[in-house]
């Protein structure tokens, strides 16, 4: 169980007892990136049921704050760090590359940010007023579940990254398996919308793939939190649509 528990550490703020991880079994903690973020889906999901009472708007705010806290904005920090760096790059690698690294935050970071968290909440809310608990749980597992198949198809460019062990010790076959169980586990949460959402999955990852090879010829860990954010904002908002 060491593989999920370093993905459980990692992608979550939940008390995980440190191990001595081996390179190879965070390698293979990709793999369970789906499992992760159907966890948080459910947590979302309990949690906005347990709200019902609540005006929705003030539902939506908990839920998300819930998200964020849950998560420990880990990939909010890097979609921050990747609009910083497109934005301020001028369309070269190493300028972009360098400003991923800076701890500060432009307005690229922040106008980012803001709008990925409004369009949750707006989604979040119209979520709560239908009682779809399914996009509750679909939006987190398909944007973690975006990540192995990013580094399915995707160099990883940032030698010595957050990144850097997952791409070294990829189990592609388990990935690849992981991917496609979370497609299938999609269209099982919603029968008949399942390919509008999976669309909407499919459509954020070609995007965003094509700017990350055409500006830096792969990816960072910065840029595959960028995918996770806007997948789930995509991904929520096409489910309550």
């Amino acid at each position: 169980m060491q593989p999920f528990l370093i993905a459980l550490q990692f992608l979550t703020r939940l008390p995980v007892a440190r191990g001595d991880w081996r390179a190879q079994d965070v390698g293979r903690s990709i793999v369970w990136y789906p499992a992760i973020g159907v966890l948080l889906g459910g947590l979302l999901a309990g949690l906005g049921w347990a709200l019902q009472g609540l005006p929705c708007g003030l539902a939506a705010a908990l839920l998300l704050a819930l998200w964020v806290a849950v998560t420990g904005a880990l990939h909010l920090d890097g979609l921050a760090d990747s609009a910083d760096a497109w934005l301020g790059g001028g369309g070269d690698r190493d300028r972009t590359l360098a400003i991923m690294k800076d701890p500060h935050r432009g307005a690229g970071a922040i106008v980012a940010v803001t709008l990925v968290l409004i369009a949750k909440f707006a989604a979040l809310q119209a979520a709560l007023e239908g009682q779809a608990w399914a996009a509750l749980c679909a939006a987190p597992l398909a944007g973690r579940a975006l990540v192995p198949l990013l580094f399915l198809t995707t160099p990883y460019v940032r030698p010595g990254g957050l990144g850097s062990a997952l791409a070294a010790h990829l189990p592609r076959r388990g990935a690849a398996a992981s991917v496609g169980a979370s497609v299938v586990l999609l269209f099982i949460l919603f029968p008949q919308q399942g390919v509008v959402i999976v669309l909407a999955a499919a459509l954020v990852f070609g995007g965003l793939r094509a700017l990350m090879m055409a500006r830096l010829g792969g990816t960072t860990g910065d840029t595959a939190g960028a995918l996770v954010e806007l997948a789930e904002a995509a991904v929520l908002m096409a489910a309550v649509a």
